[in-house]
């Protein structure tokens, strides 16, 4: 009975340890190297008369300003793929024939790597080969040439970051449609209530852990965005793209200042603490009641 319960415990340890050097470990020695003047190889002495000289030159940096600004703008353009997820789940819950089909249509971009999306999305945008030309063939005059304009680009990357996330939304709001007990649609339908009524007063807040935990993964995903960033613009043009990932990357290979590219990090992880621990405990807090109200 005793060997019992040691036994997982002691199968759990290799993991344990493994998440204690590798994450844990790896988190402690970069906030230490955010406090020295490491450049392309570590220093371990720390200057205590300025530890926060990477700080200061960071946040005097206009390109993480410009980070930041751009993260904020990635984050809410980003959001449309949860709206247009939930859009989509509605959608192909109510029209039961082809939902197969059309949930395996929606959820192809989801198979395709960031790196593929990005360099198909500058092909598409590209305005001697792509839409543009396309269209302009036919007559229309359109501009696509966003890749091109600092105050465009921004948004080619979001268009691109949405088309490929929206159907792992979808999935995941259509698993939360399919928990919905069947007898509010007949009692609405009953009641004569309208459509949308029924969407924006009874279904979107019983599924509001649903949207929490899209919320929370849309926000992992937009902080660390990187690989798209690279294969549309590669930070261009200038630096109107750079979001602190990628500013991260480019202090540590471009710079070779591993001590800046420490700072940056930190404020990286700082960045996702701040907008990840509401939201988890916002959703304990709702289970919670949710657990008090039985």
């Amino acid at each position: 009975m005793r060997w019992s319960r040691i036994a997982p415990q002691l199968a759990l340890t290799p993991a344990l340890a493994i998440t204690a050097v590798a994450f844990v470990g790896s988190i402690g020695w970069t906030i230490y190297l955010s406090f020295t003047r490491s450049r392309r190889l570590p220093e371990y002495g720390i200057d205590w008369s300025e530890w926060g000289r990477q700080y200061d030159r960071l946040f005097r940096d206009a390109g993480w300003e410009i980070s930041l600004r751009n993260l904020i703008v990635l984050g809410l353009g980003s959001a449309l793929a949860i709206v247009f997820g939930f859009i989509l789940a509605a959608m192909i819950d109510k029209e039961k024939r082809g939902e197969s089909f059309f949930r395996t249509v929606f959820l192809y971009p989801l198979a395709v790597s960031l790196i593929v999306t990005g360099a198909a999305w500058r092909w598409i945008l590209n305005p001697t080969l792509g839409a543009q030309s396309f269209l302009r063939g036919l007559g229309w005059e359109v501009d696509f040439n966003w890749l091109a304009q600092g105050d465009t680009a921004m948004y080619a990357i979001i268009l691109a970051s949405v088309w490929q996330s929206a159907g792992f939304y979808m999935a995941l709001m259509l698993a939360g449609l399919k928990g919905i007990n069947t007898e509010i649609w007949s009692a609405a339908k009953l009641d004569g209530v309208p459509l949308w009524r029924v969407y924006l007063e009874i279904i979107i807040p019983m599924m509001k852990f649903t949207f929490i935990t899209c919320a929370i993964l849309l926000s992992l995903g937009v902080i660390k965005a990187y690989d798209v960033v690279v294969a549309m613009t590669n930070g261009g043009p200038g630096q109107s793209t750079w979001v602190p990932a990628y500013f991260t990357i480019n202090a540590l290979s471009a710079k070779s200042n591993l001590g800046y590219a420490s700072a940056a990090a930190v404020m990286m992880l700082v960045i996702t603490l701040v907008v990840f621990i509401p939201l988890v405990a916002l959703t304990v807090w709702q289970q919670r009641k949710r657990e008090a109200a039985r």
